[in-house]
């Protein structure tokens, strides 16, 4: 069965084979359980209508000739766009107001804020909703909204959510009148139809069409209480007003569609206006069901334009091989490149996963920082002085190739400084992983480091 899959590196595929030679039954039954990307056939042929639905111009914020970037970008620019397009289906739009946030309250307190002046539709999509007190303000201010008319869905990943979807918030906001379902549920039936371990990661707010919220803050206060000693988890987010809302709220469109079957594709067919002296902004969405390699492809794509400097941050550094490859080439080319990561992950077996790329890396002259400050969960990448990236995506192999995630591209030098600045304190709260000190590290942790390693593919 392994070597006869498809479209899987070779890499992956080699872990599994150790697995299976060294716990043969064990091993077989987690391979049956997760190693086929089997999305099910019903949700596949649901899929299947909703992107046919969609497949229409007036539905894409950049079909409207006054919105569509692609004439006024650079051609570095140019090129990436072009490929998210092909890998996500979406281009990159001009006129968009873009804020960018770092601080969890000050996140929750926008949100709120927005929910509030809310005046047709609040969706919301969240892989981990807390019923803590952030997930609890946001209920109130959602049943508040029903009450003045407002429609108000939330998406929330089955799994991720699965205590909320429990809890007595949960039942207090349906009685309220908003509209929840959790999504890609799991359970042991499903698990013989389809692989229960493909969850949907994103974290995605539309408000009213032409606002929406994108970026790693999932709905918890910064205390995280499921993992309080890693605390405080530390997030980004981006409020935008545009065009390129539209796109967001078209995958929420298709994530509802795929769990409910209820489509709300009418309320993508009303153009959002652009926002004056707006920037160019793309949307993007990867998931297991369609482009399971549009992330990583992506990822390559910034590694391979940049000329100057590569920052990344990350809460989880697993990669694949290409990533390593590319990462290490960059910066033998005279890339200034910056990894930065938390010192104490909240997985320790991903930790030392990741531990075990640093070598090759840190020999290349890659720069790896180690985060002090708590679990940074940022997920950002900056390119040059020239396009940011805020998204959910890990860099892992689980959100590069399994999970569902979104993020957004801007195409702006001042917003890229911004997040620059922000990338620049996380590294001045970080420690600079040091190549002599690294390479003196016990036998005992090299080992245990590289064992992680072997199974990387597979975490």
């Amino acid at each position: 069965m392994v070597l006869s899959r498809r479209r899987i590196e070779p890499s992956t595929r080699l872990s599994w084979i150790i697995l299976l030679l060294a716990i043969p039954v064990a091993g077989s039954v987690i391979y049956l359980l997760v190693g086929e990307t089997r999305f099910g056939r019903e949700r596949i042929a649901r899929h299947g209508r909703i992107i046919d639905a969609l497949a229409r111009p007036e539905v894409h914020a950049n079909a409207d000739p006054g919105t569509c970037a692609i004439g006024s970008l650079d051609s570095t620019s140019l090129r990436i766009a072009r490929l998210a397009e092909l890998v996500s289906n979406s281009g990159p739009v001009l006129g968009n107001e873009i804020e960018l946030f770092s601080d969890t309250d000050l996140i929750l307190r926008g949100l709120e804020a927005d929910i509030k002046a809310a005046q047709e539709h609040c969706h919301l999509e969240f892989f981990i909703w807390l019923d803590d007190a952030a997930g609890v303000k946001i209920g109130e201010a959602l049943i508040e909204a029903t009450t003045r008319g407002v429609q108000c869905r939330v998406l929330v990943d089955a799994v991720g959510s699965k205590a909320f979807l429990k809890s007595n918030l949960c039942q207090k906001m349906r009685a309220g009148g908003v509209t929840i379902v959790d999504a890609l549920p799991a359970n042991a039936v499903r698990a013989l139809f389809s692989r229960i371990d493909l969850r949907n990661h994103r974290k995605i707010v539309v408000i009213d069409r032409e606002l929406a919220w994108t970026g790693s803050q999932n709905m918890a206060q910064a205390n995280f209480a499921p993992k309080p000693k890693f605390a405080p988890w530390v997030d980004c987010a981006v409020r935008l007003q545009g065009p390129a809302a539209k796109e967001l709220h078209l995958l929420f469109v298709e994530d509802w569609y795929l769990d409910t079957d209820e489509s709300l594709i009418e309320l993508l067919m009303t153009p959002v206006p652009v926002r004056p002296n707006g920037v160019a902004a793309q949307a993007f969405g990867t998931g297991p069901n369609f482009q399971n390699m549009a992330a990583t492809q992506g990822l390559q794509s910034f590694i391979h334009e940049a000329k100057v400097q590569l920052v990344i941050t990350t809460p989880y550094f697993v990669p694949d091989n290409a990533t390593v490859v590319n990462l290490a080439t960059a910066a033998r080319r005279g890339v200034d490149v910056h990894l930065v990561v938390p010192a104490r992950n909240d997985s320790y077996l991903v930790g030392l996963a990741s531990r075990s790329s640093y070598g090759t890396l840190l020999e290349s002259g890659v720069q790896i920082h180690e985060f002090k400050g708590g679990l940074l969960h940022a997920k950002t990448i900056t390119l040059d002085s020239d396009i940011g990236l805020v998204s959910s995506a890990n860099l892992d192999r689980r959100s590069l190739f399994l999970n569902f995630e979104a993020g957004l591209y801007v195409y702006d030098q001042n917003f890229t400084s911004q997040l620059r600045f922000l990338q620049q304190s996380y590294i001045d709260a970080s420690e600079l992983v040091n190549p002599a000190t690294w390479n003196k590290r016990s036998t005992k942790t090299r080992l245990a480091e590289n064992a992680a390693g072997l199974l990387s593919p597979l975490l």
